[in-house]
């Protein structure tokens, strides 16, 4: 029998990377990234220059599209396989990415009458601009007793479906009521090879407060936040609802003509781009805590009983594996910090002397940071340069460098930086510890873990846990692929659950990362005074981060 294959394509917040893989043992076959030619719009709108205001982050959808006819023909040419041997195909997305549509499934932003305002494009995940609905949300549904709110830990983000929809009802109530249906981008792109519009249960689920049994918050709440929003649920964001490995639907004649496949393959429902991440590295049980590692982090757990986490991302059922109820935590920068140091706050000479070493400037950093033992710089930072997602759920928090002097070298404000994440990650674990979910084990995956040593053994020795490294550089793709070969099902050669294509398909490193015992030592007391800040600056001690912020954005 010939060897079947399933491509996952993985859509990322600035490029889209589609992947081609052996369904028999994981094996990677090939991989082709296409950036996306319009990048993050955070600054003007395309071709109009319309200025957006500050912390809006939108797409272009064509960008999408883009990934689908640039890197799936690309892998396949690559590859020299024949296409009759790819049986599924799944995708991953960052989420929530909110795409307003009309009744033919086109997005507003393509319509020459509406590209100029703003609130017609997709509002990518880290558009924090509906801050000011978030906290309304939170306050009437703290107010009113809403059953769901536990579930999100307390609060819901400002980067998820509801207040992205609302803020585009408060600021364009005319294209709202133009706008048919508010989509995740990962389900458009679904439609868009199907020709079926479903949801998603993982987006649905942590994005858009739905519940496997409860379904969406009931009307009540949504006509407290705004007569206007009463009926939201049943008309822009109606929908099937599929779960996670279901297949959505078959690729349409013209998108197999555009991505160089045979039409009628198995396209599985889309997936949450780190959620995808979790069976990839084989982690189908409670107790080991999966981080997608890049320019921020997401943590996901797996569990057994729904528990209550303070400031959790959500709790869903078969919301990462089926039969289990997946924990979401995240970080809204990590890797984003550090670029931004390298770019923005280094001396020359450091950039002149990596040029010189034949290094990039990241290497040239860690290598002189990893000289110095814990606690040697007298540094310490909060890792909050683009907010807080967890556990303070806090958008207007900024970041924070303490301890620095006239000796201060560049390597060591690297080195806090690093260290300080890693606080970020041990705070979220020792929530949920304290919550009654329990974390053993470290999983890592994503960019990070394979180019920065220093940072993972860090990671290791500040939550004295071991931790496991992702043997695939591309592991939402992989685990997309996995899913899809799930849609196809054992009778076209793939899988009959998203357990048994991981026990086959998954792969992790050797070679772990075990805590050092005199660094942990250090760590602890380093950690204690991480919260101590933590606590003041995120829990009301000082409101000055916020104060600034408001002085900055002020009409001067």
């Amino acid at each position: 029998m010939a060897i079947q294959y399933a491509i996952g394509i993985d859509y990322g917040t600035e490029s889209g990377r589609a992947l081609l893989v052996n369904l028999s043992n994981g094996e990677e076959v090939a991989t082709h990234v296409t950036s996306y030619p319009h990048g993050v719009i955070d600054e003007e709108l395309p071709e109009s220059g319309v200025k957006l205001e500050y912390d809006w982050a939108l797409q272009h959808p064509a960008d999408y599209i883009e990934v689908l006819k640039r890197s799936v023909p690309a892998v396949m040419k690559e590859s020299g396989i024949d296409p009759a041997d790819v049986i599924g195909i799944g995708i991953d997305f960052t989420a929530c990415t909110m795409l307003p549509i009309d009744e033919t499934g086109t997005p507003l932003c393509f319509k020459p009458e509406l590209r100029e305002l703003p609130h017609s494009w997709p509002k990518l995940w880290k558009h924090h601009a509906a801050q000011d609905e978030a906290n309304l949300i939170n306050e009437i549904a703290y107010e009113r007793g809403e059953a769901f709110l536990p579930r999100y830990g307390g609060k819901i983000s400002s980067e998820w479906m509801l207040a992205k929809v609302w803020q585009v009802l408060n600021e364009a109530p005319d294209l709202y009521n133009r706008t048919d249906r508010f989509v995740e981008a990962g389900d458009w792109i679904i439609a868009q090879m199907t020709g079926s519009l479903v949801r998603n249960s993982c987006a649905a689920g942590y994005k858009s407060m739905w519940h496997k049994r409860d379904g969406y918050p009931d009307k009540d709440f949504f006509g407290a936040l705004d007569p206007r929003l009463t009926n939201l649920t049943e008309t822009k964001l109606r929908g099937d609802v599929l779960p996670l490995g279901t297949k959505a639907g078959e690729l349409t004649a013209g998108m197999a003509e555009l991505m160089g496949l045979r039409p009628g393959i198995a396209v599985a429902v889309g997936n949450v781009d780190a959620h995808a991440a979790v069976p990839a590295v084989g982690v189908t049980a409670p107790g080991k805590l999966v981080m997608a590692m890049g320019t921020s982090i997401c943590h996901m757990l797996l569990g057994t009983e729904e528990k209550l986490v303070e400031g959790m991302c959500g709790v869903v059922e078969d919301g990462i594996i089926p039969g289990f109820l997946g924990y979401e935590a995240g970080q809204t920068a990590v890797g984003d910090i550090f670029a931004w140091y390298v770019e923005q706050a280094v001396p020359a000479y450091v950039t002149e002397a990596a040029r010189a070493e034949g290094v990039s400037v990241h290497e040239w950093l860690e290598k002189r940071a990893a000289a110095y033992r814990p606690g040697q710089s007298g540094l310490l930072a909060l890792d909050w340069w683009n907010g807080n997602r967890s556990v303070l759920v806090d958008t207007n928090l900024t970041g924070l460098i303490l301890g620095c002097t006239l000796l201060t070298k560049p390597e060591e404000i690297y080195r806090a930086l690093l260290e300080a994440t890693a606080f970020g990650t041990r705070k979220i674990i020792d929530t949920f510890h304290s919550s009654g979910v329990e974390v053993h084990e470290l999983y890592a995956c994503g960019g990070l873990p394979q180019r920065n040593r220093l940072l993972m053994q860090i990671y290791a020795d500040v939550t004295n846990r071991e931790i496991r490294i992702a043997a695939s550089t591309q592991t939402p793709a992989l685990g997309a692929a996995m899913f899809g070969a799930v849609a196809a099902g054992s009778a076209q050669g793939g899988y009959d659950s998203i357990v048994e294509a991981a026990g086959k398909m998954a792969r992790v490193r050797e070679e772990t990362f075990q805590p050092i015992p005199e660094n942990v030592a250090v760590y602890e007391k380093l950690y204690e005074e991480y919260s101590r800040l933590h606590d003041y600056f995120g829990r009301g001690g000082s409101d000055v981060m916020k104060r600034l912020k408001a002085i900055k954005e002020s009409p001067q």
